[in-house]
């Protein structure tokens, strides 16, 4: 299993740098050149593109690399105790893996996206690391303090044995492999079938035959979660685009009361099984865990925005009844 975590971390590593070099070679790129976004970043695998953000429009741009902002130690700092007696997965996650996946994804906006000169993307960083902290904890489990500590303590759904998670309605298109299982994985966990077949497709590796590649390296585990947050589905919009405000509303939007931010991304990753529910315990957890990475990280809860923004408790879902976990 070391042999193969350690082949699949080279692989991807190159196949990174080399998809790096291919946006960047020949392209006057903010992100080849720092924080200049006069020109426009490469087109993204999910079309859309990052252009403008020194003009006085409110389109996106994308410039400079997460490292750059956020470093080991304040990796360390979010995901303290992963690492500890307690924890299942000790030894597997750690910074380089996750700067390795976000690698493909920053020419597209994640965790470097401008609009209108502002910066968005450590605010990014911690939204999407809250979303991992939350479902990769053992805090409260555990611990009699820090509970907001123990993000990445999994890698996979504990209880793994009670579901195969195979949708037969997909067959034709993703059929599920015999004695395979399509529980929770990762760093984000994907569930079923269907999960698997659309991250093979668009990640280029076989998970639908193989999902216990995603626990066995973190790359993968980080890079399928990266995936997920910024891949849009159908009838609702990616949750990086409702994080930073490049999707705007529409009319029946705004009657189902569904608004930019940090709220909405609950409403796209987790639908109806988190929002619309009033005030519940499994959004306020998600919450805390986002206010408390922005202050670790030097940006401050305060820069959070107002209650309804953080919220998606009276937000009707883009999806009912529909999501990436059971």
């Amino acid at each position: 299993m070391q042999e193969m975590e350690n082949k699949w971390s080279v692989l991807l590593t190159l196949a990174f740098t080399l998809l790096l070099i291919v946006n960047c070679v020949g392209r006057s790129s903010p992100a080849c050149s720092g924080h200049d976004c006069r020109k426009s970043c490469p087109k993204s695998p999910y079309e859309r593109e990052c252009i403008g953000c020194h003009t006085t429009t409110n389109n996106p741009c994308c410039a400079g690399a997460v490292s750059e902002y956020f470093q080991s130690s304040e990796f360390e700092n979010i995901f303290s105790k992963r690492n500890s007696v307690e924890a299942h997965a000790v030894g597997f996650w750690d910074y380089h893996s996750f700067i390795t996946a976000s690698a493909y994804y920053q020419p597209y906006g994640f965790g470097t996206t401008y609009i209108n000169g502002t910066f968005f993307g450590t605010k990014e960083v911690a939204a999407f690391l809250a979303h991992v902290g939350t479902k990769t904890s053992c805090g409260y489990k555990v611990a009699t303090k820090d509970p907001l500590a123990w993000g990445l303590c999994y890698n996979k759904e504990m209880d793994s044995n009670y579901s195969y998670y195979c949708d037969e309605h997909y067959n034709n298109t993703y059929p599920c492999t015999p004695g395979v299982s399509y529980y929770g994985r990762g760093a984000l966990p994907i569930y079923w079938n269907y999960n698997y077949g659309e991250a093979s497709k668009a990640l280029k590796v076989d998970l639908l035959n193989h999902p216990e590649y995603i626990e066995q390296n973190a790359t993968l585990s980080f890079q399928v979660a990266i995936w997920n947050w910024m891949t849009p589905a159908e009838h609702q919009p990616s949750a990086h685009d409702v994080f930073i405000g490049h999707w705007k509303p529409t009319k029946n939007d705004t009657l189902a009361k569904r608004v930019s931010g940090f709220g909405a991304t609950m409403n796209v990753l987790y639908g109806d099984l988190v929002c619309n529910q009033g005030d519940n315990e499994s959004m306020n957890n998600i919450i805390s865990h986002y206010l408390y990475y922005l202050d670790l990280l030097g940006v401050g809860r305060e820069e959070a925005g107002p209650h309804e923004v953080l919220s998606c408790a009276q937000q009707v879902a883009f999806n009912p009844s529909t999501s990436s976990s059971p």
